[in-house]
């Protein structure tokens, strides 16, 4: 890494330069499924692409609206994956269609993806990856399958920005609930 980053100082935005591959040389951490990608401004992540099995987009519109659904009824639904963001982006190439995850969450790539196996295990859920070439089929009892797809298939960044770095998602939360208290406070003593 060219800088050493105060992941404590959240008070000034931060840039990271990543070097090809998604890791630093020298530096490389290795997990329980590989190299472990560093935590950045904007904590740890992932984007992955893969091609959709043809005729499946609708699909992935379906899975959208049942994922909204379910966070309007359960809002704590996904919790457990520490989730910052979801993208998810269809898009053509070559007459093909390509689906692009990205995720940005406040655990390491094992744990996520190791509690997103188990979140779908303990739900029923089944995972839109479903409808993409090449995703195992016994994903849902084989969590290294399901991981190895997802690394195959990661485009790792190699810049990451973070406006409030290294802060977790919970701090987050906290720090709006202390707001809100502090502002409730104040319209109290007007």
């Amino acid at each position: 890494m060219s800088k050493v980053f105060d992941q404590k100082d959240w008070t000034k935005p931060a840039a990271m330069a990543i070097p090809k591959g998604g890791v630093f040389p020298g530096k490389v951490e290795q997990g329980r499924y590989g190299p472990i990608f560093p935590k950045t401004p904007a904590c740890y992540g992932f984007s992955i692409m893969a091609k959709v099995i043809p005729g499946r987009e609708e699909v992935f519109y379906e899975y959208a609206r049942n994922i909204e659904k379910t966070i309007a009824a359960q809002p704590d639904a996904l919790a457990v994956l520490k989730l910052h963001y979801l993208r998810w982006v269809l898009f053509p190439i070559k007459g093909d269609n390509y689906f692009m995850y990205q995720g940005i969450f406040d655990t390491d790539f094992d744990k996520y993806t190791e509690d997103a196996v188990s979140l779908f295990a303990a739900t029923g859920i089944t995972t839109v990856f479903e409808n993409l070439e090449g995703f195992p089929e016994d994903w849902a009892t084989n969590a290294p399958a399901f991981i190895k797809f997802v690394r195959e298939h990661q485009c790792p960044s190699f810049l990451e920005y973070g406006e409030y770095p290294f802060v977790s998602a919970e701090e987050i939360k906290k720090a709006l609930r202390v707001k809100a208290a502090l502002s409730d406070m104040l319209d109290q003593m007007q």
